[in-house]
Order: C-alpha cells, then structure tokens, then sequence
C-alpha cells in the first residue's frame, strides 16, 4: 500500500510539472519528448530476440498509441488551466467510465450496486465542473479520463503472453510518429525549456507504472483501490503548497460521490471473492486430498493469472 501511494506521488509530480512548466508551451513539442524518451526507458526491457511480437495486433497497439495521444493531450490542456485537484478529479472518473464501457462493449453483467456507483460518479462529476461555470477546460479532463477508460478496456484484448512491459514499449512506440506529425502541424518555435520537465515527467509515470505492476502482485485488491486514490491527497496537498490552490466545497463533495462507492464496490467484491473462495475449499471432495493436492493451490492459480492480467 505505502509502494503504492509512492506511485502516486510520482504521477501527482508529473502533474505538476506540467502545470507549472506547460502553460504557454507548445503540447505536442512536450508529448513527443515524453514519448519519445518513455520509449527509450523502456527499450532495454525488451528482448532483442525474437521480435516477431511487434508486429502481432499491430493494429490494437496502434489504436492504443493514438488514445493515449488524444488523453495526454486533454490532460495537459486541463492540468494547465484548472486547478490541480479539481483536475485529478476529474481524471479519476476512469473507473466509472471503465463500468459503462465494459457494459457496452464487453457484455460484462452489471449489478444494482454498480449501477449506483456509475450513478453517483457522474453526479460528482457535474458537481466538480459546475453547469453554470462550465468550460472547455473541464471537458478537457474529462477526455483524459475517457482515454484512460477506452485504453484500460481495451487492455482486455492483448493477448496474455505478451507481457506489460512490451504493450507500454508498443503503446509508446507506434504513438511517436503521430506525436511528430501533430508537432510538425503546430508548428511552433522549438522551445528548450520544456525539454527537462517533459523528460522528468517520462520517468515519473514509468515509475508509476511500475509500481501499479508490483502492487497488483503483492496486494490485496480493496487495499489497491484505496490507495489508488491517495493521488487526489496527493493533489490537494501538492496544489496548495505549489500554486496556493485551496479546494473548494464543490470539489471535495464531487470527489466524495466518485471515489466513495468504487471503494465500497471494491470492498464488497474482494469479499465476495473471499467467501466464495472459502466455499469452495469446503467443498473440495475427500478423495482429492491425497499427496498431490495442496492447500495453497488454489491461491497460487489466482496469483499466476492476476499477473498475467496485468
């Protein structure tokens, strides 16, 4: 949990280095730098045998890339004129998103509680952008949350064999030459300050991403999803003490109406899964505890195809 909230630190960070260095900078000159030097961080990880990987679902991995262009955009766009929290909050409607989508395009069942949760997110969300002070801006963090969600269900088609490290080097890999062609059509004086933020920036959410990795291996899933949202804290703390943001009422209701019950939904599932794993070691037949069975299997099975899922 505490790897976790670090993690979360380290996106929070590259939040605020895009506030405060993005305003006024040229978006795509920034997304190509992180991207091209993400690309490079993760280069080594790769085998340099057997490269016939690349070019297997090209096309998911492409249309994964050009999201992920499409969300970083939103993201900067809504860090750069919106207050960080009120930002980061909007970008965690993710998961009420993911719910609809997984509805819709993946045929997965719903329940009255998710229903709820979908209910409530997007009520906060209303409450967060406030009709009457609507803006561009909010839709802009909106759309950052929207890309998160269509790539999040998307990562349900990667085959399990490809491992996370070679789906973020393609993400990032077949994204650099839209991220070039969009700069290019921008075409703004080349600006040199930008290029240190957008690489530290690079680091940070390899450093997120990698211990998102490693908590979903070692913890508990009701642990993960309330540390996931330690980043709002994160965001908060970060936005009063850099920019002197204090959030307001608004803020801290909306974000109560989004987190709160995907925690809940959370909790109440991983009991679930708990009970229902409880019911079926009672049930194991007499005849199957013989040498070859052990007591751990069953969690062992579990943790194998949790990290084949991440």
């Amino acid at each position: 949990m505490t790897l976790l909230a670090l993690g979360n630190l380290c996106a929070i960070l590259s939040d605020t280095l895009i506030k405060w260095h993005g305003e006024g900078q040229p978006v795509f000159q920034f997304i190509l730098i992180r991207l091209v030097f993400a690309t490079a961080l993760l280069a080594p990880l790769i085998p340099a045998s057997n490269v016939d990987w690349i070019f297997r679902l090209s096309w998911l991995h492409a249309l994964r890339a050009h999201i992920s262009v499409a969300g970083i955009f939103c993201m900067f766009i809504a860090l750069t004129h919106l207050p960080l929290a009120t930002a980061n909050a909007l970008f965690y409607a993710a998961p009420v998103m993911v719910m609809l989508l997984a509805v819709t395009s993946l045929g997965e069942r719903t329940t009255r509680f998710s229903v709820l949760t979908v209910l409530s997110g997007f009520t906060g969300i209303l409450l967060i952008l406030r009709p009457l002070d609507f803006s561009w801006y909010g839709i802009s963090g909106l759309g950052a949350a929207a890309a998160l969600s269509c790539n999040a269900v998307l990562v349900k088609k990667i085959p399990k064999k490809q491992s996370t490290a070679q789906s973020l080097f393609l993400m990032h890999f077949y994204a650099v030459p839209t991220a070039l062609i969009l700069m290019l059509i921008e075409d703004a004086d080349w600006h040199w300050e930008i290029l240190y933020p957008a690489m530290a920036s690079s680091v940070l959410i390899v450093g997120y991403n990698a211990t998102v990795l490693f908590a979903y291996m070692e913890v508990s899933a009701n642990k993960i999803t309330s540390a996931e949202y330690t980043g709002l804290i994160w965001a908060a703390g970060l936005g009063w003490l850099w920019f002197q943001e204090v959030p307001g009422a608004w803020f801290f209701s909306g974000s109560v109406l989004i987190i709160g019950p995907i925690v809940l939904l959370s909790i109440s599932e991983h009991r679930t899964a708990a009970l229902d794993d409880r019911l079926a070691r009672k049930q194991v037949p007499q005849s199957s505890k013989n040498r070859d069975y052990y007591p751990g299997s069953i969690n062992d099975l579990g943790a194998g195809e949790a990290s084949q899922d991440a």
